[in-house]
């Protein structure tokens, strides 16, 4: 079977299974008895309808309208598939919901109308203004889309954006302005030849102009030639704003000099030639999909300095929609928003111009393995997965629709806005808020156990810019220095962190010292002691913490944890400070769970839970979180005499000798502690009330074994495991750590031991 079979039946297979379609629609409310349908529905129902009549304002407060988006086609230009009707566009219009909730938080349905007069057609879409916060116009062919939305914007007091040509110019603009950056150039000299006479085509030269091309300086071909002042054929408004006053006709007679090739147009409509006759250093924008109008490495054999940007995801500079319109949407929602203008179209164009020449985030890196995100001439503007994008476009626009005059509900904190905004995508970002603040509180120095890590590398960059802390990292400095370079990190070794060099650094002697005094006694001799500060990274990280040369170390993105552990506790055990186990906070979607002990104790005694249960009541404190403790076993509340619950129920009588701050309860089922009506019914005299926040098991094989299904098959996002006992001297990480993990983690290990107890 070839490869365009393959991919046919796996894209059929992925529409089909294991429901039709793409998408589904679920309530947000409950909806378990009578008395929920009768605050839903009739006669509660009615109490929202009164306020939304007495104040239209107020159909943001009770329905979904502020968060609601109409993507609308009447399927006459699908992709490259042409008028193929409303209902063939369907899989389209349910694709791009699917990534306006993806990308922006934003619900969306999805609208195929089969009406093909344009006037008509936008007088079905004003109606539908009382349903939605917006109107996302798709797939509508030239000229008929210019009328649709005219109508709709001149009608209706909500933001009407017709994405093929908006969304398309605007990302068009980012690329363009970080290309001629790279090629050292300026919009107001450039001379631009575009080929496609089509919305999009149209509204990226309009784009062009506002950003400081001049109009004199652009050259628009369509399927018939040049457009020249005094053509008659296949001509309307739009097009003929940019027509010529000249003699030449063709694509191949005004291409020479150009400084920007801009093509939404069709397959090899640029030749080789054509590309040899273009300025120096040429910027060529091929955007015809599936093939474009040449392929980069075609053009690259006459301009090996040309700067190229397509419209396919298999070569570099993909330019995507998705770049745009879930972040234009999110701002011009948020402030309530009567339209989207040039003001805010601009601000977004700078937004993703910005960002792309900003140091690149972990998690774009991750989902893109393999490729340079380095800004420059293969990347001029950002990846759709790069999860700052809602954060930085959506706050831009927002800020440009209040400062334009047309925000009806303004942000009174654009920052921290943009922070509420970064939450949604860092799930982990609301809960560390607590621990980053107090972290500043101290400057403390973080070693690094895995220093070459590309996780790690991403990890200082972002110590550095978002906390007050130093990384130090244990690493050869060549391959550090080469893969900040690779990745395309700002930040250098020996300039903004210090680097610890195993092969050769001057404090070997004082480190391989240091450590035969410890171990003399256990084993170790001088010979020994000296390997292992050559070779054990971890082992090296603990005797700097140890010397005083480092506050806290971070080990384990790689290894088995107790292999870690061993060093850890080697050295900087000693006295009250020993392991007494590992809590991990997994983040739901219902909220933050923690589960002690995940690693540490296989099975650990009534003394030893006691002490895993005061040290996780006291983390749990640093997130600002009141702990609620529940001891989870296949014991219920005593009704059976051995096991688990028998080492539990010994914990339980160690706690209760002495008084405590905070609320435990046990033994019981994990249902029945994240189950208060359950727990009610079993255990009326319960001291715990309400779900229980923090899960402390009698056996790390459950503790464990429940972490990971959170993190598998809830989509869990863990901030851990954080090694308690330690007076956070030292954490293990586990070897699937993010490098926002890390930065977590760094937080975390950045605040003093007086700051929580």
């Amino acid at each position: 079977m070839s490869d365009t079979s393959n991919l046919r039946q796996a894209a059929l297979e992925y529409h089909e299974h294991p429901k039709p379609g793409k998408l589904e629609v679920r309530a947000t409310k409950p909806m378990a008895n009578g008395r929920d349908l009768s605050r839903a529905y009739s006669p509660g129902v009615a109490e929202a309808c009164v306020e939304i009549k007495n104040d239209t304002a107020n159909a943001e407060r009770f329905t979904a309208r502020g968060n609601l988006v109409a993507v609308v086609s009447n399927g006459t230009a699908v992709l490259g598939l042409g008028n193929i009707g409303a209902l063939a566009s369907k899989p389209v219009m349910e694709g791009k919901a699917v990534l306006f909730k993806k990308f922006a938080n934003i619900d969306c349905f999805d609208l195929e109308v089969e009406e093909q007069d344009p006037e008509k057609l936008a007088e079905i879409v004003c109606a539908l203004e009382p349903t939605f916060g917006a109107i996302n116009l798709e797939d509508i062919k030239a000229p008929d889309c210019f009328i649709v939305e005219k109508i709709c914007r001149e009608r209706m007091n909500i933001p009407v954006f017709h994405d093929d040509q908006h969304g398309t110019a605007i990302v068009v603009g980012a690329a363009a302005k970080n290309a001629l950056h790279v090629a050292g150039k300026r919009f107001e000299d450039i001379k631009i030849v575009s080929t496609g006479g089509g919305a999009a085509g149209i509204a990226c030269l309009n784009m062009l102009v506002k950003l400081g091309v001049k109009r004199q300086n652009i050259w628009l071909c369509d399927i018939h030639g040049l457009v020249y002042e005094g053509r008659t054929e296949d001509m309307n408004p739009q097009k003929a704003a940019f027509a010529q006053k000249t003699d030449l006709r063709t694509l191949d007679q005004v291409i020479d000099g150009a400084d920007l090739f801009l093509g939404l147009s069709g397959p090899n409509v640029l030749k080789p030639e054509m590309v040899a006759k273009m300025a120096d250093r040429p910027i060529i924008f091929a955007l015809a999909n599936p093939t474009p109008e040449i392929l980069p490495d075609v053009a690259r054999e006459v301009a090996p300095d040309a700067i190229i940007a397509t419209g396919r995801s298999d070569f570099p500079n993909q330019v995507n929609n998705v770049l745009c319109f879930p972040f234009i949407f999110r701002g011009a929602l948020d402030v309530g928003a009567t339209e989207i203008n040039d003001a805010m179209q601009i601000a977004c164009v700078d937004g993703i111009a910005e960002l792309a020449r900003a140091t690149t985030s972990a998690e774009a890196a991750a989902a893109y393995k393999g490729e340079q995100l380095t800004f420059g001439a293969e990347y001029l503007i950002p990846k759709p997965f790069d999860p700052r994008l809602v954060g930085v476009v959506s706050s831009s626009v927002a800020k440009a629709a209040m400062e334009s005059g047309v925000a009806r509900r303004p942000i009174k904190d654009l920052e921290a806005y943009k922070e509420q905004l970064n939450q949604t995508v860092f799930k982990s970002a609301l809960l560390m808020r607590p621990v980053f603040e107090a972290a500043k509180a101290a400057a403390r120095r973080i070693v690094f156990a895995e220093g070459e890590d590309e996780r790690v590398l991403r990890a200082a960059q972002a110590i550095l810019e978002e906390t007050t802390e130093t990384p130090i990292l244990i690493g050869r400095p060549e391959v550090i220095e080469a893969r900040c370079e690779r990745i395309g990190l700002a930040v250098r070794p020996g300039r903004d962190f210090q680097i610890v060099n195993p092969e050769n650094d001057p404090r070997y002697y004082d480190y391989w010292n240091s450590y035969h005094q410890i171990m003399q006694r256990r084993g170790v001799t001088p010979d020994l002691a000296k390997a292992i500060m050559r070779t054990n990274t971890t082992a090296i990280g603990a005797i700097m913490v140890h010397r005083g040369e480092a506050d806290s170390l971070i080990c384990g993105t790689f290894g088995e944890y107790h292999w870690h552990l061993n060093y850890v506790e080697q050295v900087l055990a000693d006295g009250d400070l020993r392991a007494h186990g590992a809590l991990s906070l997994m983040i739901l979607e219902d909220g933050p769970l923690f589960i002690a002990d995940t690693h540490v104790r296989q099975l650990p005694t009534p003394e030893e839970l006691a002490e895993i249960t005061l040290g996780a009541a006291r983390h749990v404190r640093r997130f600002g979180l009141e702990p609620k403790i529940a001891f989870c076993s296949q014991s219920q509340f005593g009704n059976q005499r051995e096991g688990s619950g028998k080492r539990l129920r010994a914990a339980i009588e160690i706690l209760d000798s002495q008084p405590r701050d905070f609320t435990y309860e046990g033994e019981m089922n994990l249902d029945t502690a994240l189950d208060p009506e359950l727990r009610q019914r079993i255990f009326p005299n319960s001291r715990l009330e309400g779900a229980a926040n923090v899960l402390i098991f009698a056996h790390a094989d459950a503790a464990s074994g429940v972490r990971n299904v959170l993190k598998m098959k809830a989509n869990g996002i863990e901030v851990g495991p954080i090694l308690m006992g330690m007076g956070n001297k030292a954490h293990i990480v586990s070897p699937s750590i993010t490098a926002r993990g890390l930065l977590n983690m760094a937080a975390i290990a950045g605040t003093p031991v007086a700051h929580y107890g």
